[in-house]
């Protein structure tokens, strides 16, 4: 099953759907992963009611950091800002499908934080928001 969930991921990586910049958003933030130098810039776009209408995701990284932004703003369309607030480190694990060592989760859980930290339209995003 490992092996499925790993193809998945590489997809991800090498033909990211929300990888680029967005015209206007309403909540952005970037951040960096210090232990191995992944940058990652998240934008969202939302209406009137708060929904998710549009993500997107530049930066770079390895292919675990890369392809956890993809995966997550694919599942945040659609949902209200609020929504984001509630994620938690289980939701980016069960995406990816597979057991991460922990260096690997802090590459997992980069665009959790950055994308929490846009929700909440911080000036620094800190590590309890993916706890």
């Amino acid at each position: 099953m490992d092996d499925f969930y790993r193809e998945i991921i590489l997809d991800h990586y090498k033909n990211p759907a929300y990888k680029g910049k967005l015209e206007s958003s309403d909540y952005e933030f970037e951040d960096e992963n210090p232990l191995c130098g992944d940058h990652l810039h998240i934008e969202l776009k939302t209406d009137d009611k708060g929904v998710i209408t549009d993500a997107k995701f530049d930066g770079h990284g390895c292919a675990i950091s890369m392809a956890s932004a993809d995966m997550l703003l694919e599942t945040l369309i659609g949902k209200t800002i609020e929504d984001v607030k509630q994620l938690s480190k289980q939701d980016i694990l069960d995406l990816l499908g597979i057991e991460l060592s922990p260096v690997r989760l802090k590459c997992a859980l980069l665009s959790l934080k950055v994308a929490k930290a846009a929700a909440y339209e911080m000036e620094e995003a800190h590590d309890d928001l993916v706890e």
